[in-house]
């Protein structure tokens, strides 16, 4: 019986807003692993005789200035950000997760000395610093990855560590250290389940942010190199087309739209669900 209301409870926890998201990013995941069973033609195929076409049945998406069909191009280019969307997060995640979880339990001069460090990288703007880590590195996807995580993995920290402050004075982490507890086993198996939901949640709106960074690196050549199809570039490739084929840049510019909706509205559902209830 326990089980069947336990199970109740976690439907009527399952949203709208969280269908919706699970429904976009699926989508987008299944296009960025099959993108031949979507993309009609090849992403990087040149046609001469279809340069500058119109949305029509044969280019539903129009084509760019090498007669390259946007549809495909836009379809393959999932592969990419969502690539952009996982590897520029997923180290800045464990790292900031670890590095916050230490601070947090510890405080006195480990905090005094992180927070200092912390205010003198924010100082300087994150799309600042990163632009000039990967101008430094040289442009490419592995150096994009090496700048957002060199950088990013703060933002986790400072998250982790104020719900560390506030969970290791609960009973429950008292209980622990009275029991004799050791202390990696009562940060990882006791205090970070219960402080690691707002990372969780900020994890999916920072995916977003993610595309829109890798997008924009793209445009301005620091991140994916042409002929890569990234949205990025496809925009870049539109710019100076946007009176006369506004179709290169709009197309991709709304599948970013889309994708970066899609984890917001994750992050919001599931902070809806793992918001604790009484």
């Amino acid at each position: 019986m326990p089980r069947r209301r336990q199970r109740a409870r976690l439907t009527l926890r399952i949203t709208p807003t969280l269908v919706l998201a699970v429904v976009i990013l699926g989508l987008a995941l299944l296009m960025a692993v099959e993108p031949q069973w979507f993309a009609p033609r090849s992403p990087t195929t040149f046609d001469y005789k279809a340069i500058l076409k119109g949305p029509s049945l044969a280019h539903p998406f129009g084509t760019d200035n090498f007669g390259r069909d946007i549809l495909s191009r836009t379809i393959w280019a999932f592969r990419i950000d969502l690539q952009i969307a996982i590897f520029g997060t997923l180290f800045p995640f464990v790292f900031g997760t670890l590095v916050g979880a230490v601070v947090g339990y510890y405080g006195g001069w480990v905090e005094s000395v992180f927070g200092r460090f912390v205010d003198a990288i924010v100082t300087f703007p994150f799309l600042v610093l990163v632009i000039a880590i990967v101008a430094v590195l040289g442009p490419g996807l592995i150096n994009l990855y090496i700048a957002i995580s060199a950088v990013g993995w703060i933002f986790y920290a400072r998250i982790i560590a104020a719900e560390f402050k506030v969970q290791k004075r609960l009973d429950y982490a008292s209980a622990g250290r009275v029991m004799g507890y050791s202390t990696p086993r009562i940060i990882l198996r006791h205090l970070l389940p219960n402080a690691i939901t707002p990372a969780i949640v900020y994890w999916m709106t920072d995916m977003a942010l993610c595309i829109l960074l890798g997008s924009s690196l793209g445009y301005l050549g620091l991140g994916a190199q042409p002929p890569a199809a990234e949205w990025g570039v496809l925009i870049a490739d539109g710019k100076n087309y946007m009176s006369t084929a506004w179709w290169i840049s709009i197309f991709p510019g709304i599948a970013i739209v889309i994708t970066g909706l899609g984890f917001s509205l994750l992050g919001d559902a599931l902070s809806d669900l793992l918001r604790p209830r009484r």
